[in-house]
């Protein structure tokens, strides 16, 4: 029959997969991925070194810093924080809407069963057989088939971008899950730097105050007077005053530990590591520019977003051409139920249908251009991304050199700090010196060990930033 070798041609070409083509999504991008930042080793005078390996984020990277606390935290996290709860469902969604979008390539099929009663007027002759009965009952049941013919791929531009929209969300969950950890591996490190600063803080009044007695004894010798005690009394209220926004400062980091970890500030939290238990890793990875583009799940992302883009200029010039589809019914219809399917009363149709849009205001032409307009947006999103992710590389790389030689300048400042607030203590002893001298020495004693932990909790905050900056060992198995 002629009708069924057009319907077979017409079925080979979907087959085929006949599709309009879609435009080009490949970009340029730049040719280094470390910039202004230097990928050379590390060897500050007053700390652990670090160098450069070319390899790939480890998948659990949060063991390079050596605590067991630390990684039952991330742990915890990764089962009961909310935002990886909230991106992976997410996730699930955008997975079955594209399985929604692919059932649209297949054919579908439908059953139906309907039954009729009604009471006819004699002027009309009723379909049974005894023409003195006008009140009866038509039973139906069918089964239809439909199937488009997706000739010029509007269907699949569909599938590939329901698909896109996916693989969009998939990244969005593994950079949300990179996210979380990194914010609860530096809040962490940040607790235990608050923790030690307090300690230094503590200590500071502590020897404050033990001068303080030892001015008060001198007063009452005669040997010093109202003005050297009052002075000193300063020196410890001023030292003191530095401990509350220290404590207030770790409450909140413990405040966001708990949130991180999925309950409410307050509970009592899991074993934090200190300052000292947290290990500087020795080796860390640096990846070449089109490994950093595959790791980092934010220009996936930007890549999928534009992919999906241009399928979806697919779709709108498929809209524009003529559309083709198949449809059949098989049935049975009869006022007995029993007998739907009995000689004389099966019923069937084949129809093949084609639409082609004639006028519809411009509506479709400016359908096209839209999406042309975003699939450009896409491509410059890409791009972004892609800048982005070297500038990151570059700062991380930069801040981890800076830093190792502040270091080094805080640690000898440190410890010109402490020698001299030694020497001046032992002349106030001796009666050498006032306190003026003293309250000079306690105070750049101070700021200087604190300035050493901050430079010390840096590093540690650099080092994340880079395995951040790297994509967060997402893709490490996958």
């Amino acid at each position: 029959m002629r009708w069924l070798a057009r319907l077979t041609v017409l079925v080979a070409l979907s087959s085929c997969g006949v599709n309009v083509p879609r435009p080009v999504t490949e970009i340029s991008l730049p040719p280094t991925a470390a910039g202004n930042g230097s990928s050379a080793p590390i060897a500050p005078q007053s700390g652990a070194g670090q160098q450069f390996v070319n390899a790939a984020v480890a998948r659990e990277w949060w063991t390079m810093f050596g605590s067991s606390r630390l990684n039952e935290l991330v742990a915890q996290a990764l089962t009961a924080n909310n935002d990886i709860a909230t991106a992976e469902s997410a996730l699930q969604q955008a997975r079955e809407l594209a399985l929604v979008a692919g059932a649209a390539r297949l054919p579908a099929a439908d059953l139906g069963y309907n039954v009729l009663r009604t009471q006819a007027t004699n002027a009309l002759a009723p379909p049974l057989t005894d023409a003195n009965v006008s009140r009866y009952t038509l039973h139906t049941s069918q089964v239809t088939v439909s199937y488009p013919i997706d000739v010029f791929g509007g269907v699949h531009n569909k599938m590939a971008s329901a698909r896109a929209a996916a693989s969009v969300q998939r990244y969005k969950f593994e950079a949300a899950r990179t996210t979380v950890i990194s914010n609860l591996v530096l809040a962490v490190i940040q607790n235990a730097s608050l923790g030690a600063q307090i300690n230094a803080a503590k200590a500071n009044i502590s020897a404050s105050q033990k001068v303080l007695e030892m001015l008060r004894m001198r007063q009452r010798l005669g040997a010093v007077g109202t003005l050297d005690v009052a002075t000193q009394e300063t020196t410890v209220a001023t030292a003191e005053a530095m401990l509350p926004p220290l404590i207030r400062a770790q409450v909140h980091q413990q405040a966001l530990i708990a949130a991180l970890l999925g309950v409410a500030p307050g509970n009592p939290l899991p074993a934090l590591p200190t300052l000292d238990a947290i290990v500087l890793p020795a080796d860390l990875p640096l990846t070449l520019p089109a490994e950093l583009v595959a790791h980092r799940p934010d220009v996936r992302a930007a890549r999928a977003q534009m992919e999906g883009a241009s399928a979806d200029v697919g779709t709108a010039i498929a809209a524009r051409l003529p559309a083709f589809q198949i449809s059949g019914s098989l049935g049975g219809a009869s006022g007995n139920f029993a007998e739907m399917f009995a000689s004389g009363n099966p019923f069937w149709t084949i129809l093949g249908s084609v639409a082609q849009p004639l006028f519809h205001g411009g509506a479709l032409r400016h359908q096209q251009r839209a999406t042309e307009a975003a699939l450009e947006s896409g491509k410059a999103q890409y791009r972004a991304a892609a800048l982005q992710a070297f500038v990151d590389v570059s700062d991380a790389l930069t801040a981890l050199h800076a830093d190792a030689d502040l270091l080094d300048a805080n640690a000898r400042a440190e410890s010109a700090a402490r020698r001299t607030l030694q020497y001046v203590t032992r002349q106030l002893q001796l009666g050498d010196v006032g306190t003026f001298a003293l309250l000079n020495a306690q105070a750049a004693n101070a700021q200087a060990e604190s300035a050493l932990l901050q430079a010390r909790t840096a590093r540690l905050n650099d080092c994340v930033a880079l395995i951040q900056a790297l994509g967060g060992g997402w893709d490490a198995i996958n």
